[in-house]
């Protein structure tokens, strides 16, 4: 029971983090490792009961949905759900062993990238313009990153769009949730249709995450910001530290 409230709580955060600012893996993947799955079923399980409340803000978002630089969403959800595919395919066929060494270093890449992400585009964009035919490639990658881990995947993405768009970060919320939850969607497809899914678990925390992502998108412009994010770091710091001191 107390496995069952603590995944609860974690939905809960890991919704609204989602819906506001990203990062909400930080909150389900290691609560799923803490209850004691093994780290690629924690994963696959983490973005199953996720993806419902990443749904739902994006239904929530829905009148800000918009293109990026010029480029259509209908352009980009294809790219997104074929990259996030390709990212669960390969989840799938790496050894448990070989997952548990990496992921420390995939926490690390998505914290520095959360805690750095839209100043190292704002630095860049004054320096570096890349056309579009670039900017889909990338796309495409960052799609099967969603698709593998997905920790901060929002954040990595709106990093790259700001490469070439200056738009405010809350104006791309909406396309950022809506391309994020098409990557996530076809990684879901992957993993229920393996069995890679531990199903008490997964709805425990998706009950929850529905909740915070709906409510999260509903009233994101009403929480500070900067206090959200400077949390979000501290708290991925911190997971990414205890998953390095875990394995090495």
């Amino acid at each position: 029971m107390q496995h069952y409230l603590l995944l609860l709580a974690a939905g809960l955060l890991a919704g609204t983090m989602n819906a506001v600012a990203g990062g909400g893996s930080f909150v389900g993947f290691p609560t799923m490792v803490l209850v004691g799955l093994p780290p690629v079923i924690a994963n696959a399980t983490n973005t199953v009961a996720l993806f419902p409340g990443t749904v739902a803000s994006t239904w929530a978002y829905r009148a800000g949905l918009r293109g990026v630089a010029g480029i259509s969403p209908k352009v980009l959800l294809p790219i997104s759900i074929v990259g996030g595919a390709i990212g669960a395919i390969l989840l799938l066929v790496t050894p448990g062993a070989a997952f548990d060494l990496v992921i420390p270093w995939l926490l690390l890449l998505a914290t520095l990238t959360f805690a750095g992400g839209r100043q190292l585009g704002d630095a860049l964009r004054r320096h570096v313009t890349i056309g579009r035919t670039p900017f889909l490639i990338v796309q495409f990658i960052l799609s099967i990153y969603g698709g593998y881990f997905g920790g901060a995947i929002g954040l990595m993405m709106m990093a790259v769009w700001t490469l070439l768009n200056g738009a405010e970060l809350n104006v791309l919320a909406p396309t950022r949730t809506l391309l994020v939850s098409a990557a996530n969607g076809a990684a879901v497809l992957c993993f229920i249709a393996v069995g890679a899914v531990r199903w008490p678990e997964m709805l425990a925390m998706m009950v929850s995450a529905i909740c915070g992502g709906y409510f999260g998108a509903r009233y994101a412009r009403l929480l500070p910001a900067r206090v959200l994010r400077v949390f979000v770091v501290l708290l991925s710091a911190t997971v990414t530290a205890g998953f390095f001191y875990r394995k090495y």
